[in-house]
């Protein structure tokens, strides 16, 4: 909810606006949610709308490319750092 809110309920692709209660805004990870890293960062987070998310999920490239445009260069590829470095687990 955090995310939709973040975006005003609005598709920050298409920019088409949906009622807080839609089900047709998803909150997208920029870097699967697999890595726990920045599964809950909030800049690992767009508002993308069915539609978009669909699309960006077959063209990935271009996913990336969009988001690298939207946030700027340092704080993508701050953000890809986050995601991409492992973290040494301590304990037996």
């Amino acid at each position: 909810m955090a995310v939709r809110k973040r975006a005003r309920f609005t598709c920050e692709r298409c920019h088409r606006r949906h009622e807080e209660n839609s089900m047709g805004l998803h909150a997208a990870h920029i870097f699967t949610r697999s890595i726990k890293a920045t599964r809950h960062d909030m800049d690992n987070l767009v508002c993308l709308c069915y539609g978009c998310h669909a699309y960006f999920h077959r063209n990935p490239l271009e996913f990336h490319e969009w988001v690298r445009k939207k946030m700027g260069a340092e704080k993508y590829d701050a953000l890809s750092k986050r995601a991409h470095t492992l973290t040494k687990k301590t304990g037996g």
